[in-house]
């Protein structure tokens, strides 16, 4: 208690677009028993994310989720601090992209707002990439329009090498709307931490509305 299967299914029963979850190898979030219960369990979108060590590549080729989010964080990291270096990590990424792709599953890589790495996730051959959206989070309520400006920068590229676009880390009720207001071609959010903290307050089904509603230009 509480259930991940039994959230998973009031929040598509809500309104939730998507379920997504990450499973780090001491499961201190995530079970891989949970990653198996909820694939029967979500009938809207799957999105597994992870860093691609060989248990967990082997898990998302078994349960074939509709998509896969590659993240490159240590076992001992608290949550997701970085996105990746694709130019330096080009030629890995590169082949687990690919058996990802092979199994029909899509793939996203979690990068920085760093216009130049666009580039190498696409001859990587992602099919999207996850804007790690911290920073903009931290500076939003310091200088909205400096903080949005990278991020706005990544998207334009991202949109010229044909990628999809998706953001996730830090978004809440807050500051979401702003970034999907300015973020051209944004496909997705992953919304986690702040989800479930606002909804100690105003209840799970008020706050996933809440989150439809900064979103209804969708």
């Amino acid at each position: 208690m509480p259930s991940v299967t039994e959230a998973a299914v009031k929040i598509q029963e809500f309104g939730g677009q998507g379920i997504t979850i990450h499973p780090r190898p001491d499961e201190r979030h995530i079970t891989r028993k949970d990653v198996y219960d909820l694939k029967p369990i979500v009938t809207t979108e799957f999105n597994i994310e992870g860093n691609p060590h060989r248990e967990f590549i082997d898990m998302v080729l078994e349960v074939k989720p509709e998509q896969v989010t590659l993240v490159p964080d240590a076992d001992d990291a608290i949550t997701s601090n970085a996105g990746w270096d694709t130019r330096k990590h080009l030629g890995f990424l590169t082949e687990i992209i690919t058996g990802f792709k092979n199994a029909g599953i899509r793939t996203s890589v979690f990068l920085d707002p760093q216009p130049e790495l666009v580039e190498y996730a696409a001859k990587a051959g992602a099919d999207r990439i996850e804007l790690y959206t911290e920073a903009y989070a931290k500076n939003y309520i310091l200088d909205k329009e400096s903080a949005i400006k990278p991020y706005y920068d990544t998207a334009v590229v991202a949109a010229e090498f044909g990628l999809g676009l998706n953001a996730g880390h830090d978004l809440s009720l807050d500051n979401l709307k702003y970034f999907a207001d300015h973020i051209p071609n944004l496909l997705e959010v992953s919304i986690g931490h702040a989800l479930i903290s606002e909804a100690l307050y105003m209840g799970l089904e008020n706050t996933v509305q809440a989150y439809l509603k900064r979103l209804a230009k969708w």
